[in-house]
């Protein structure tokens, strides 16, 4: 008998000894595990905090921030004329804090409460009521969360820059106490409701109600943010009425260095803006990034062109027109079109805001001082709509939920930007008329002409 025959019979024993060994040991194990596979389960289950993601959304947050102190207030304080330079500066400092005090008192509970309406969302949270370290919101991704504290910071910066931007359409004519009144009034009736109907869960625009089940899309405050500053700013210039010379005296920006500097804050800081608006550091936040560079390029190139073919020159000020035009435009859009999309978004939103700001505006006859309706109010407009179309994954986007078409989308976009219009343009008359019972919104003729920061503020801003 070979080794080979006299080996054979040893290892058929040995196989079934391990196989039978094996069963036995496989059964004490699933023994010995089967009483915590329940709470593993759980486990499992359990939300996910990602430290990426948290680091993320604290820098997107003290970005937004940057945005309005300094960078608006340096755009807009470069715009008007020297003896009102302060005013502005004051005015941006002012509101920021203001808002940060009523959002964490009944701001973030009316807008984020919890409620089940589909306008307001309750008093829950008033005071943060409930709100721990360790509470968290949910992000976009199933499983995912961030702390509660961290989501409520992110979307108190959009509530502050949001009233901040509406002052620069009466810019040099309008008394300190009568816009802090107007803010604290407008963010409670105005800017919170319609958060809440934009972007929480079961806000009217965010489920779709309002159109037939089709949710629109805003990927970052199209609609929250720039086309309410832009209607609360348009009726604001209507109702304050024109600053006194308007038309004959010299309005020139008296800095378009300062203001250059400020709306490449701006820029920058709008990357935690639309970026930030993802909720989490993946993907979907590149994508609104390089959309952010994208649409924003589109548009001062188009807006320097448009310049160049119609008045011979391009000058810095339509430049820096056209970076706010451009990430204004894509801020609905961000995260839901592509690169190139976003280009041809951002110039066509340039050039429609070019034509209100040099045509429009002039044939009406108002006075929107730092062109807040022309530039936020149009520009949201455009990208709010456009979103829709370019959105398709025919042309680069996203695509849309199951069963939507362009149409549907488009028309879903059109319908809550109606709804924005309407709520803004109707509460913010009636708190301005409100304001101006109990405070009055302008200042003095004298006062106006000797310049807010000495009237108001009792300092100037340069020293000769």
């Amino acid at each position: 008998m070979n080794f080979v025959s006299r080996i054979a019979p040893m290892a058929r024993t040995a196989a079934l000894g391990a196989l039978a060994l094996g069963t036995l040991g496989t059964i004490a194990a699933f023994a010995q595990e089967a009483a915590p596979a329940a709470p593993a389960a759980a486990e499992a289950a359990a939300p996910v905090m990602d430290k990426g993601d948290t680091a993320w959304m604290l820098v997107s947050t003290i970005l937004v921030l940057f945005m309005i102190l300094p960078g608006l207030a340096l755009f807009y304080g470069g715009l008007v004329r020297a003896k009102n330079m302060l005013s502005v500066l004051m005015q941006c400092t002012v509101i920021t804090a203001t808002v940060i005090v009523v959002w964490v008192l009944w701001g973030y509970s009316f807008a984020f409460g919890g409620s089940t309406s589909a306008f307001f969302g309750g008093f829950a949270k008033v005071f943060l009521s409930g709100v721990t370290p360790e509470s968290t919101a949910s992000t976009f991704s199933d499983g995912f969360v961030i702390p509660e504290y961290v989501f409520i910071a992110f979307q108190m910066t959009f509530a502050c820059i949001t009233p901040a931007l509406i002052v620069g359409a009466f810019a040099e004519r309008i008394k300190f106490s009568a816009v802090i009144l107007f803010v604290i009034l407008w963010v409670t009736f105005v800017y919170f409701p319609i958060a809440h109907m934009v972007w929480d869960a079961s806000g009217l625009i965010f489920t779709g109600a309002h159109a037939g089940g089709i949710a629109a899309l805003d990927f970052a405050g199209g609609t929250v943010v720039h086309i309410n500053a832009g209607v609360a700013g348009l009726v604001g210039a209507i109702l304050v009425g024109k600053r006194a010379g308007y038309g004959k005296d010299n309005m020139a920006p008296h800095s378009m260095t300062l203001t250059m500097v400020g709306a490449s804050i701006l820029f920058v800081g709008w990357f935690g803006f639309n970026a930030g608006s993802n909720l989490e550091a993946n993907g979907g936040a590149a994508l609104a990034m390089i959309n952010t560079f994208t649409a924003t390029a589109g548009a001062v190139l188009a807006w320097v062109v448009i310049e160049a073919l119609i008045r011979g020159k391009a000058s810095m000020l339509g430049a820096a027109s056209g970076v706010v035009a451009g990430l204004v435009a894509v801020t609905p859009a961000a995260g839901l079109v592509g690169p190139i999309g976003a280009i041809v978004l951002g110039a066509i939103a340039s050039a429609v805001c070019y034509y209100f700001v040099a045509v429009v505006k002039l044939k009406l006859g108002y006075d929107d001082s730092l062109d807040v309706f022309g530039i936020h109010g149009i520009g949201g407009i455009v990208g709010a709509v456009g979103t829709g179309i370019f959105a398709s994954s025919s042309l680069g986007g996203i695509g849309y939920a199951d069963g939507v078409s362009m149409g549907g989308q488009v028309y879903s976009q059109i319908i809550a930007v109606i709804i924005t219009i309407l709520w803004c343009g109707i509460g913010s008359a009636i708190l301005y008329k409100l304001v101006d019972v109990i405070v009055g919104l302008r200042p003095t003729p004298e006062s106006e002409r000797e310049g807010l920061d000495l009237s108001s503020h009792g300092e100037v801003a340069y020293h000769s």
